[in-house]
């Protein structure tokens, strides 16, 4: 690679503390703080082993004992078949991996920090995505103010962007959108680049790249890697990649080769990448003229291939190269160099956040504000769906219901307003899938410790509910002023019905935050409104409910405002009015209960929310809570990329497995079976139990053709069910 590829004004300004402390450029008369670099570091590890869980409660070794030690600012390829347990190594180096693995890590001959390991490292995963309209420079800023102390001058940091862009080679896109399936932006290759630079921006001494050239070509490939050896040599930085047999010129720019075969995983190479044929050669496996190395290799380590000698290259390995590795360990643990403490402390002149994250949580949220204000208001024909779509409704709806209230109180009334509140109720279930794909990528970001959930939690608050409160504020008076109510109705179901749209909208952002997928994520909303729905003192009244059911009342957000507003309707409406009021069951003075009520729950499934986004479907996952009916498929399959259970699960998850779909459905079906036969069974003493009957009919087939027509869309395989469930559905 050209010694020039780095700019020399990057180099200027990425430097270490102690060079900049004693020649900081002057500007302006005064002294213009540096951009801090952490000081290099290296990586040591001994016995890191991972076992998988079968189904049947077993184990199965994916990894055997590996020991091994990295010098600073190498560049180290991490190569195997699949299935060898590339991705797991990494992920275990790198304090990815959640699930429970053995063996010890050392950062400079140090115990990993655990607290404060992530400030000096960065994980750049096999999935690049991102939001579609952020702009490429915007995003390397993201990276570099969350990882730098606040202390830094807006100078430096630009300056520092400017040499990322031209070292990756995006000078000339820094000011595009990156773009995705819908928004034309850069390339697939350039979005990789992307993310590899905003790894570097973050500051780190180790650089984890997990197959950062698949899906590349040969010359995006080679760009990536000559840009990461450029970074390793030039700042110092220990960088590894999990690759697949790269290319001859590509593999020479390596200097360290980890070589894994499979079943289970072993190492059977661990050394220069420029001596890795010349052992080979030793070990009576020469390499054939004509032939890529790399691919050679490969073929020799793969167990069941032709030329399979992985079991002949353990054995030289253990004999030849393990002495001098062990030799490595033991110099590297008995002359220990700075701490990840004092790592941090020496890059800042002594002042640094001793934390989790480099920054406070208040720049965490205007970071966050300032991205998702730019993403949101760029995406004007998104903007325009989420707010003009539910005006359209309400044009509908009061058509449908005009002149309402130039009739007398009665059931036609009931019927309007439960029309409404359901309707504002469902206005936040189709956002459902864009909610979890925006937590994909704010699960990477969280793992690599930019900002908290809590920070993300409370941004997208700020941004997705007023958009929608003013979608719903907008629809609710089109539909009243279609109506011809009283004026004075207007304020209490406008309040009712945003208070109930603020409480839908927190259970389906909670269900999101829990589910892995927006399929599993829509089939779980449906018991929530079928319940909250059905017991609203109309369909089901307290009277026609069964005595278990009835503590449902309590907890009811669509029963407290339909009573609510029922009793207000009501109360000019004279004896004709106070019958149905009573049949119904409504009481009055329960309007500050009601609102206490769904208030205290909002805010519950508000934590839920946060707390599932924390602890649930992390990156770095094992085979808990994945699949089990495939779990031994892809524990044992060759062909099969191993993203998500054998290795870290960092990718985004693949389609649900469709016996868990019809888990779901039987889960959502079984709410529907139970809840509204019993609420549902008709009393001749109260003439409304008809009508009540027939609203929960209806209600009861809308749920069952939801879950019933999101499995066919998911999987595309009803034939799977058996066939007295296929025609139910």
């Amino acid at each position: 690679p050209p010694s020039s590829f780095l700019p020399v004004r990057a180099m200027t300004q990425v430097v270490s503390v102690e060079a900049s402390d004693a020649a900081a450029p002057m500007e302006e008369g005064r002294v213009r703080v540096p951009v801090a670099s952490v000081p290099s570091a290296s990586l040591t590890f001994r016995g890191m082993a991972f076992d998988a869980v079968l189904p049947g409660g077993a184990t199965k070794t994916i990894l055997e004992p590996c020991s091994g030690h990295f010098e600073a600012s190498e560049l180290v390829a991490i190569m195997g078949p699949s299935g060898c347990g590339k991705t797991t190594l990494m992920d275990m180096l790198a304090m990815k991996k959640s699930g429970h693995y053995r063996g010890e890590v050392y950062v400079n001959g140090h115990p990993r920090d655990r607290v404060l390991f992530q400030r000096i490292a960065a994980t750049v995963g096999q999935d690049d995505k991102m939001p579609a309209h952020w702009k490429v420079r915007e995003a390397l800023e993201f990276n570099t103010l969350l990882k730098l102390s606040s202390a830094v001058d807006r100078k430096e940091v630009d300056a520092r962007i400017g040499g990322l862009l031209d070292a990756f080679g995006l000078s000339e896109v820094a000011d595009t959108y990156i773009g995705g399936e819908r928004v034309r932006g850069i390339s697939g290759g350039q979005r990789r680049r992307v993310c590899l630079a905003r790894g570097v921006a973050a500051q780190a001494s180790l650089l984890f790249c997990d197959e950062p050239t698949s899906g590349l070509s040969a010359t995006d490939a080679e760009t990536c890697v000559t840009a990461l050896r450029e970074i390793s040599k030039k700042l110092g930085v220990l960088v590894l990649v999990v690759i697949h047999q790269p290319r001859r010129e590509v593999a020479e720019m390596f200097d360290t080769l980890l070589l894994l075969t499979s079943s289970p995983g072993r190492i059977c190479y661990l050394g220069p990448m420029s001596g890795a044929v010349a052992h080979f050669e030793a070990c009576r496996r020469p390499l054939p003229s004509h032939m890529n190395p790399t691919d050679f290799m490969l073929d020799v380590v793969t167990p069941g291939t032709k030329v399979d000698a992985s079991s002949e290259l353990i054995s030289e390995y253990n004999a030849q190269l393990w002495p001098k590795v062990e030799a490595r360990i033991a110099k590297a643990l008995n002359e220990p160099g700075k701490t990840t403490r004092e790592m941090l402390q020496a890059a800042h002149s002594g002042k640094v956040r001793l934390s989790r994250y480099a920054v406070p949580f208040h720049t965490q949220f205007a970071a966050l504000l300032k991205r998702q204000l730019r993403v949101t208001f760029r995406n004007l024909s998104a903007i325009a769906l989420h707010v003009g779509v539910p005006l359209g409704v309400g044009v509908v709806l009061g058509t449908i219901f005009q002149g309402i209230g130039n009739h007398k109180f009665g059931v036609a009334h009931l019927q309007f307003v439960f029309i409404l509140f359901t309707m504002l109720s469902l206005q936040s279930l189709p956002l459902m899938p864009m909610l979890v794909d925006h937590r994909i990528f704010m699960k990477y970001e969280t793992s690599e410790k930019l900002y908290s959930e809590l920070a993300y939690l409370i941004t997208s608050i700020c941004i997705m509910l007023p958009l929608s409160l003013f979608a719903a504020i907008g629809q609710t008076a089109i539909i009243y002023w279609f109506s011809g109510l009283p004026a004075p109705l207007f304020i209490p179901i406008l309040l009712w019905t945003l208070l109930l749209f603020v409480f839908f909208d927190a259970i389906f952002q909670c269900v999101c935050a829990i589910t892995p997928d927006s399929q599993q994520a829509l089939l779980l909303a449906v018991p929530f409104l079928v319940v909250f729905m059905v017991f609203n003192g109309v369909i089901v009244t307290r009277a026609t409910a069964p005595a278990f059911l009835r503590w449902i009342f309590e907890l009811s957000p669509t029963g407290y405002a339909m009573q609510a507003v029922a009793l207000r309707m009501s109360s000019g409406a004279g004896l004709i009015g106070q019958g149905i009021i009573d049949e119904l069951g409504y009481e009055e003075g329960e309007d500050l209960k009601g609102v206490v009520v769904i208030a205290s729950m909002t805010l519950v499934f508000r934590i839920i929310q946060c707390f599932a986004l924390r602890h649930f479907n992390n990156l770095g996952g094992d085979l808990v809570g994945v699949s089990r009916l495939t779990a031994e498929q892809l524990l044992t399959s060759r062909d099969r990329k191993p993203d998500v259970c054998m290795t870290s699960g960092r990718t985004a998850p693949r389609p649900v497995p469709f016996r868990r779909r019809c888990r779901l459905l039987a889960l959502s079906s079984a709410c529907t079976a139970i809840f509204l036969p019993a609420a549902m069974r008709e009393r001749p003493e109260v003439p409304t139990a008809r009508t009540g009957k027939a609203f929960g009919a209806l209600a009861q087939l809308c749920s069952f053709c939801a879950c019933g027509l999101q499995l066919e869309a998911g999987s595309g395989a009803m034939t799977k069910l058996p066939a007295p469930t296929q025609h139910a559905l």
